[in-house]
C-alpha cells in the first residue's frame, strides 16, 4: 500500500465539503480536462515548477521541497498527524476529513491508506470525486468512506466528452454502484453558464438520480468568474472566457428545480 502521495493544498476548517467542520486534503492529478476547471493546478499528477518566482506566495500554496513548486510529496504518517491536530473540531461539529483534488481516485493506494488511518482514529471520511475511475476502485474504498461528494456535470454523453474530454458512462455506472452498496451520496452540480445550468441538462440529471435511494443532498455550485486570475498566474489557458456567475435569483430558480424530490438542496454546498 502506497505510503506517499502528492498533494497541493490542505484546507482547514472547511464547511462546504461535507458535514461539520472539516479538513480538506487536495490530491494532485485528474483524468478530466474540464474547460471550466477551478483547480487547474490539480490536473497534472506530478509536482509542477511554474516560471513565475512569486507564484507560490500569490496562490498561498503549501511549502514544498522544491522551490516555487505546485504540489509536494507527503507520507501517510505526516498527513494523519496534520489531520489529528483538529480532531476536537470534528468531534464537536460532526465533521471529519474530505479528500478532494483533482481526482483523489488517481492515487488509489495512497487514498486507501489514508482512509484506513482516519477510520482507525474514528474520523469521519468523505471523498469528493468526479466519478471517473474504475468501479473496482470504488468498491475497494467504499468500506472506509462514509460519504461520497459525487460530481455530476453533463448528463448527455457527447456534451460531456466535448467539455470534459471523457465520456460519462463510467461515471453513471459508478454512481449506480455506490447507491447499490448503500453508501451515502451527496450530488454536486457545478453550474457553468449556458453549459451545465440549462433546463435540459438539469432535467436529465434529475431523471438520472430520481430512482436512487441513497442520495441525501444536492449542492448547486455557482460558477466562479474570478478563476481568470488564477489561470493567468499559473500561466495556463482558460478555454471558457467572459462567463458570469449566476445571480442569486437565478441560483434560487435552479435550486427550486429539485424541490419536492426529497433532497436537501443547498447553494454553494
Amino acid at each position: 500500500m502506497a505510503d506517499r502521495g502528492i498533494i497541493f493544498n490542505i484546507n482547514k476548517y472547511a464547511v462546504n465539503d461535507g458535514p461539520g467542520i472539516r479538513t480538506t486534503i487536495f490530491l494532485k492529478g485528474c483524468p478530466l480536462n474540464c474547460q471550466w476547471c477551478h483547480n487547474p493546478e490539480s490536473r497534472d499528477s506530478s509536482i509542477e515548477i511554474p516560471a513565475k518566482e512569486n507564484l507560490k506566495k500569490l496562490l498561498n500554496l503549501p511549502l514544498s521541497e522544491t522551490k516555487n513548486a505546485i504540489g509536494r510529496t507527503v507520507t501517510s504518517e505526516e498527513l494523519i498527524k496534520e489531520i489529528l491536530k483538529d480532531i476536537v473540531f470534528y468531534e464537536e461539529s460532526g465533521g471529519g476529513v474530505t479528500f478532494s483534488g483533482g481526482e483523489p481516485m488517481m492515487q488509489p493506494e495512497f487514498l486507501m491508506n489514508m482512509l484506513k488511518k482516519c477510520k482507525e482514529k474514528g474520523i469521519q471520511t468523505a471523498i469528493d470525486t468526479s466519478g471517473y475511475a474504475t468501479t473496482d476502485s470504488y468498491k475497494k474504498i467504499a468500506e472506509y468512506t462514509d460519504l461520497f461528494l459525487f460530481d455530476l456535470k453533463l448528463a448527455d454523453n457527447k456534451e460531456h466528452i466535448k467539455y470534459t474530454g471523457v465520456p460519462n458512462r463510467l461515471i453513471h455506472k459508478n454512481l449506480l454502484e455506490l447507491n447499490t452498496l448503500g453508501k451515502q451520496i451527496r450530488i454536486r452540480i457545478p453550474l457553468i453558464p449556458g453549459i451545465t445550468d440549462t433546463d435540459k441538462n438539469l432535467s436529465e440529471i434529475i431523471t438520472l438520480i430520481r430512482p436512487l435511494k441513497n442520495i441525501s443532498n444536492i449542492d448547486v455550485l455557482p460558477f466562479n468568474e474570478l478563476i481568470d486570475g488564477k489561470y493567468s498566474r499559473l500561466e495556463k489557458n482558460l478555454s471558457l472566457n467572459e462567463l458570469k456567475m449566476q445571480s442569486e435569483e437565478e441560483l434560487k430558480k435552479i435550486s427550486g428545480k429539485f424541490d419536492g424530490l426529497g433532497y436537501e438542496v443547498s447553494i454553494r454546498g
